[in-house]
Protein backbone atom coordinates (compact mmCIF):
# COMPACT_ATOMS: atom_id res chain seq x y z
CA UNK A 1 0.00 0.00 0.00
CA UNK A 2 1.41 3.01 -0.71
CA UNK A 3 1.29 5.86 1.64
CA UNK A 4 2.46 9.54 1.53
CA UNK A 5 2.42 11.67 4.20
CA UNK A 6 3.84 15.64 4.46
CA UNK A 7 5.11 17.60 7.24
CA UNK A 8 6.45 21.33 7.67
CA UNK A 9 3.70 23.31 6.96
CA UNK A 10 3.03 26.50 8.86
CA UNK A 11 2.05 29.58 8.87
CA UNK A 12 5.18 32.62 8.01
CA UNK A 13 5.13 36.17 7.38
CA UNK A 14 5.80 37.20 3.33
CA UNK A 15 9.66 36.88 2.45
CA UNK A 16 10.41 33.56 5.21
CA UNK A 17 10.91 30.10 4.16
CA UNK A 18 10.21 26.81 4.97
CA UNK A 19 11.08 22.87 3.86
CA UNK A 20 8.00 20.67 3.23
CA UNK A 21 8.74 16.63 3.89
CA UNK A 22 7.19 13.79 2.56
CA UNK A 23 7.93 10.57 3.43
CA UNK A 24 7.13 7.57 1.16
CA UNK A 25 6.32 4.12 1.42
CA UNK A 26 5.36 1.13 -0.51
CA UNK A 27 6.70 2.53 -3.68
CA UNK A 28 8.85 0.49 -5.09
CA UNK A 29 8.80 1.27 -8.83
CA UNK A 30 12.27 1.98 -10.09
CA UNK A 31 11.17 4.36 -12.09
CA UNK A 32 8.70 6.91 -11.07
CA UNK A 33 7.41 10.53 -11.09
CA UNK A 34 6.95 12.80 -7.67
CA UNK A 35 5.99 15.89 -6.87
CA UNK A 36 4.53 18.46 -4.83
CA UNK A 37 0.76 20.03 -5.62
CA UNK A 38 -0.98 23.19 -3.92
CA UNK A 39 -4.62 23.72 -3.71
CA UNK A 40 -6.85 26.90 -2.12
CA UNK A 41 -10.16 27.19 -1.36
CA UNK A 42 -10.83 28.69 -4.77
CA UNK A 43 -7.89 27.56 -7.32
CA UNK A 44 -7.95 23.71 -8.47
CA UNK A 45 -5.26 21.67 -7.35
CA UNK A 46 -2.07 22.45 -9.44
CA UNK A 47 1.08 21.44 -9.92
CA UNK A 48 4.20 22.97 -7.86
CA UNK A 49 7.55 21.00 -8.95
CA UNK A 50 8.18 17.60 -10.35
CA UNK A 51 10.82 15.50 -10.05
CA UNK A 52 11.95 12.45 -12.62
CA UNK A 53 13.37 9.19 -10.75
CA UNK A 54 16.47 9.90 -13.22
CA UNK A 55 16.67 13.29 -11.55
CA UNK A 56 14.99 15.47 -14.04
CA UNK A 57 12.93 18.50 -12.36
CA UNK A 58 10.52 20.49 -13.50
CA UNK A 59 8.43 23.33 -11.92
CA UNK A 60 5.05 25.26 -12.82
CA UNK A 61 6.56 27.99 -13.96
CA UNK A 62 9.70 30.58 -13.99
CA UNK A 63 9.16 32.38 -11.16
CA UNK A 64 8.62 29.55 -9.58
CA UNK A 65 11.80 27.90 -10.41
CA UNK A 66 13.48 30.49 -9.05
CA UNK A 67 12.17 30.27 -5.56
CA UNK A 68 11.54 26.63 -4.68
CA UNK A 69 13.68 23.78 -4.74
CA UNK A 70 12.17 20.10 -5.16
CA UNK A 71 14.49 17.30 -4.07
CA UNK A 72 14.47 13.62 -3.01
CA UNK A 73 16.44 11.85 -0.74
CA UNK A 74 16.31 8.41 -1.75
CA UNK A 75 18.22 6.58 1.31
CA UNK A 76 15.30 8.22 3.40
CA UNK A 77 12.45 7.93 0.51
CA UNK A 78 11.73 11.12 1.30
CA UNK A 79 10.85 14.42 -0.92
CA UNK A 80 11.48 17.80 -0.13
CA UNK A 81 10.11 20.92 -1.40
CA UNK A 82 12.29 24.12 0.05
CA UNK A 83 10.39 27.55 -0.50
CA UNK A 84 12.07 30.90 0.10
CA UNK A 85 10.77 34.13 -0.69
CA UNK A 86 7.34 32.97 0.29
CA UNK A 87 4.69 35.25 -0.54
CA UNK A 88 0.88 35.57 0.71
CA UNK A 89 -0.08 33.47 -2.87
CA UNK A 90 1.75 31.02 -2.24
CA UNK A 91 -0.32 30.20 0.76
CA UNK A 92 -2.52 26.49 -0.03
CA UNK A 93 -2.59 23.05 0.96
CA UNK A 94 0.30 21.24 -0.63
CA UNK A 95 0.10 17.86 -1.28
CA UNK A 96 3.00 14.98 -2.08
CA UNK A 97 2.62 12.75 -4.91
CA UNK A 98 3.67 9.94 -6.88
CA UNK A 99 3.13 8.32 -10.24
CA UNK A 100 4.48 4.98 -11.97
CA UNK A 101 6.18 6.16 -14.85
CA UNK A 102 8.63 4.53 -18.02
CA UNK A 103 8.49 8.26 -19.80
CA UNK A 104 10.49 11.31 -19.72
CA UNK A 105 8.29 14.45 -18.81
CA UNK A 106 6.42 14.56 -14.95
CA UNK A 107 5.17 18.17 -15.38
CA UNK A 108 1.77 17.20 -17.37
CA UNK A 109 1.33 13.79 -15.93
CA UNK A 110 -1.66 13.11 -13.85
CA UNK A 111 -0.14 11.48 -10.87
CA UNK A 112 -1.74 8.93 -9.00
CA UNK A 113 -1.05 8.37 -5.53
CA UNK A 114 -1.33 11.48 -3.31
CA UNK A 115 -0.73 12.30 0.51
CA UNK A 116 -3.22 14.30 3.33
CA UNK A 117 -1.72 18.06 2.97
CA UNK A 118 0.23 20.21 4.93
CA UNK A 119 -0.75 23.78 5.29
CA UNK A 120 1.67 26.53 4.07
CA UNK A 121 -0.02 29.88 5.16
CA UNK A 122 2.35 33.06 4.11
CA UNK A 123 0.87 36.66 5.60
CA UNK A 124 1.70 40.00 4.24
Amino acid sequence: QVQLAESGGGSVQAGGSLRLSCVVSGFTYNRFCMGWFRQTPVKEREMVATIHSDGGTGYRDLETKGRFTVSRDKAKNTLYLQMTRLKPEDTGMYYCAALPYDGVWCTDQEFRYFGQGTQVTVSS
